[in-house]
């Protein structure tokens, strides 16, 4: 039977039915990767022998499930006792692995392994190949296929009314993000104020976008500058979330950001531009009379896109994609601030004092400058360096061991050596494009393809 969300309250209700004790935790990774034709470096199609619908099709027979809007498939999903997860695809046929909800580093980095094992296999015998970058190195909107999802049609025609790059969003970036639990209401305040204050902390340390049409852009990270002009309501790094902060403040947020969609009988409904308030009280337009689900309330809970986004869990959004340890190192970094409890205090401590306004400068100088933003005193690798050492002290705390009896501390080696080195890994890239590879955009494929 149905459950309609009748008030406010259900709302909030729905959000605080994620609250789980410590031992139940969990840790959900999620990456986005480009296919593309090594032959001429151009975009994967949605339909053909080397499309994106292709790649789906040899998942299934590995042991993936098809999902389908009427008879398009669209994306893939496992059940539980095979390892869980799903494979979706973004705007632009960006393949994501929504990994399962996880124990530890070292099971989502087996994850990731046979995820990209899987993949690859099937992408050398497509004539596919894939890469991991924060935006498209030299792709615009117009050279991207369009996958065949209702959403993103509605989504594409309403996201020019709203900003400059929010096509360049959907169609040209992709990420790195992780999924990660609280216990309570208060736990929930703090793991969100530390998230949102170090967002721009992730960006630097895995900015890996610094190109636009095959040039330097002179920005570390092209993917985090999109978002400053995509939809103004749904992004951004949510100040009041540091100012008398609850499930309430967040659910008022939400309601007052337009929705984009309802779903109804696997069909996508345009409800571009209305409100979720008259919907909770049975005067949605589209759909006059009806109450909303669960299931409309976590869909539009999908369409904000703030640096740090709550449902029943909280999603980092930092990051770019990048390199497979990447792909474990931003899972290690959060868990690490966030899942020991005198961590978390630490980190929260460490942020206290820093003001909306240098909360918000950092972001812009992070994805601008990365790790060499200045910041107080110091610059962003200073902030960077102790937010790493904070996470080590809170792996080494949780003490979960691989079956070589090394713990999670390993996959931070990424993060060590961006640290090391004194710059993101975007300053490499561009460096190299200009040095060794001779303005060859070719050359950044074939370095960062998996």
């Amino acid at each position: 039977m149905t459950e309609y969300l009748e008030n406010k309250a259900s709302l909030i209700e729905w959000i605080a039915a994620g609250e789980k004790p410590k031992e139940q935790w969990r840790i959900g990774t999620e990456h986005e990767k480009f296919g593309y034709s090594p032959d001429d470096f151009t975009p994967l199609p949605y339909e053909g022998p080397n499309g994106i619908k292709a790649m789906l099709e040899g998942l299934i027979d590995k042991g993936w499930q098809g999902k389908y809007e009427g008879e398009t498939l669209i994306a893939l999903t496992r059940p539980k006792d095979q390892g869980g997860g799903s494979v979706t695809l973004e705007p632009g046929g960006q393949l994501e692995l929504s990994g399962a909800p996880l124990v530890n580093i070292h099971q989502t980095c087996a994850e990731v392994g046979t995820h990209l094992k899987e993949v690859l296999q099937l992408a050398d015998s497509l004539g596919q190949a894939y890469m991991g970058i924060g935006y498209a190195p030299d792709w615009s909107v117009a050279d991207m296929p369009k996958m065949p999802k209702g959403r993103y049609d509605i989504m594409t025609d309403y996201m020019p009314t709203r900003g400059l790059r929010g096509l360049e969003m959907m169609y040209l970036t992709a990420t790195v993000q992780v999924n990660l639990d609280f216990s309570s209401e208060a736990d929930m305040v703090q793991k969100m104020q530390i998230a949102l204050a170090l967002q721009p902390i992730a960006t630097a340390l895995f900015a890996n976008s610094p190109f636009i049409n095959g040039q330097s852009t002179g920005h570390v990270s092209e993917r985090s500058l999109v978002w400053l002009d995509t939809d103004a309501q749904r992004t951004g790094n949510l100040p009041f979330v540091f100012d008398n902060f609850g499930y309430e403040r967040y659910v008022d947020y939400a309601l007052d950001v337009p929705m984009y969609f309802v779903i109804r009988d696997g069909h996508f409904i345009d409800a571009t531009g209305l409100s979720f308030k008259d919907f909770l009280d049975g005067n949605l337009s589209v759909l006059p009379g009806e109450k909303p689900t669960g299931e409309d309330w976590e869909n539009h809970l999908t369409t904000l896109f703030p640096e740090a986004r709550l449902k029943r869990f909280i999603e980092m959004r930092g990051a770019d994609s990048g390199p497979q340890d990447t792909f474990c190192a931003l899972p290690a970094f959060w868990v690490g601030l966030l899942y020991d409890e005198a961590t978390q205090k630490k980190a929260l401590d460490m942020i206290s004092d820093w003001s909306s306004e240098e909360r918000h400068a950092m972001r812009i100088n992070a994805a601008r400058q990365g790790l060499k933003a200045e910041f107080r005193d110091g610059s962003l690798l200073d902030v960077a360096r102790r937010a790493i050492d904070l996470s080590r002290e809170g792996l080494i705390a949780r003490g979960a061991v691989d079956y070589k009896g090394a713990d999670e501390t390993q996959y931070l080696k990424p993060l060590e050596a961006v640290i090391e080195q004194g710059c993101s890994p975007a300053e490499t890239l561009a460096t190299q494009l200009s040095t060794e590879w001779q303005g060859d955009i070719t050359a950044v494929y074939k370095a960062l393809t998996y």
